[in-house]
């Protein structure tokens, strides 16, 4: 089974006649802003996908990538016809459909890693002009961290903000 790419007109027009909205994408995401409708089954448990009496199911993340490189994986956890929205979460709010937005939720995990290893390395380079040489050792130190998660799927940076007492409520939805 394929997965066939379909606009967000046609993906509410299946979802009115019966379809189930996936969200693919992890929980602390789906919280912050969502399709009304979607219901949560990241990636990492989508096992535990049952499709029940739906007639299909589209699949959908934030911007279309993640859906992609996870095709043939999604296709197979469906026993029924399957879809892609194309150009996901960002596709349907730019086609005017109503999303769900929570702002008292945090920012999503690694846009939270994104700005704290930014301003990590922005304050190690300007203390280490001046300051000390030393401070650019905390920018190097970050990099580091960074090329770790790159290459090895953890991040140090991101176990830490996840375990912030901002962070906590997100985890347990």
């Amino acid at each position: 089974m394929s997965l066939t790419s379909i606009s967000p007109e046609k993906a509410r027009e299946l979802i009115a006649g019966g379809a189930r909205l996936v969200d693919i994408r992890e929980p602390d995401e789906h919280a912050r802003e969502r399709i009304a409708v979607a219901e949560n089954v990241p990636v990492s448990r989508l096992d535990r996908l049952n499709t029940g009496p739906a007639s299909a199911i589209i699949y959908h993340c934030r911007s279309g990538n993640r859906t992609a490189s996870n095709a043939s994986r999604l296709a197979q956890a469906a026993d029924c016809p399957a879809y892609v929205l194309e150009g996901g979460l960002d596709a349907w709010r730019k086609a005017g459909l109503p999303v769900a937005i929570d702002k008292r939720q945090p920012l999503e995990l690694m846009r939270q890693v994104q700005l704290a290893a930014g301003a990590l390395v922005l304050l190690g380079v300007a203390l280490g002009f001046l300051a000390a040489p030393v401070f650019f050792g905390v920018a190097a130190f970050v990099g580091a961290g960074l090329m770790t998660a790159g290459a090895t799927g953890w991040c140090g940076m991101a176990r830490l903000l996840a375990r912030m007492p901002w962070n906590r409520r997100a985890a347990g939805a």
